[in-house]
């Protein structure tokens, strides 16, 4: 059984977050532990993610929201450690107006190509993000690229509850990555 770790972003996911009712729901995912989720720092995430991914068995899948897609893409540029694919939900534009100015360091998005497949999730009303920046962070990453709607940052204040159409998102990434030899 693969192991997904989700990787919330800044201030983690709530109970009503779709990554911690994923987290309740299925003993597959676990969650990255940073030292803190209020005052993110760059270094001490990736190490954090670093530990995750060293404490899987096999390589994981990365399931991760807002800032953590930022997260995953520096993790990129810094590891040799493998990953099975990453799971991008609502990456943020560290440009915008509402980029969180304790996320600073998180600046600037990588643009390097990611060295394992990808999928990019955006909404077309996310207030960290215009769908522009989405899609061209997915084309510098070499990401898949799939629009659900209108669904805010895809977080708790979506309204999403356990968000079954990004299970079904995910399920049909992992079963690409089966495809082509990387059971989910």
């Amino acid at each position: 059984m693969r192991k997904m770790i989700t990787l919330p972003g800044i201030g983690g996911s709530g109970d009503a977050h779709w990554q911690s009712i994923w987290e309740a729901a299925d003993a597959r995912f676990a969650r990255f532990r940073p030292a803190s989720w209020d005052q993110p720092e760059l270094d001490d995430w990736v190490q954090s993610l670093e530990r995750a991914v060293e404490s899987c068995t096999e390589p994981p899948v990365l399931v991760a929201h807002s800032l953590a897609c930022l997260l995953v893409a520096h993790w990129a540029a810094r590891t040799r450690s493998a990953i099975a694919g990453a799971f991008l939900v609502s990456v943020p534009d560290p440009d915008g107006a509402a980029f969180p100015e304790a996320a600073t360091s998180f600046t600037p998005a990588p643009t390097s190509p990611l060295p394992f497949p990808s999928l990019v999730i955006a909404s077309t009303n996310d207030p960290y993000s215009t769908l522009d920046v989405a899609r061209r962070r997915a084309g510098d990453w070499h990401s898949e690229f799939s629009v659900v709607g209108a669904l805010g940052h895809i977080n708790a204040s979506s309204g999403l509850d356990d968000w079954q159409q990004g299970r079904a998102l995910l399920e049909a990434f992992c079963a690409g990555l089966a495809a082509s030899g990387t059971d989910c």
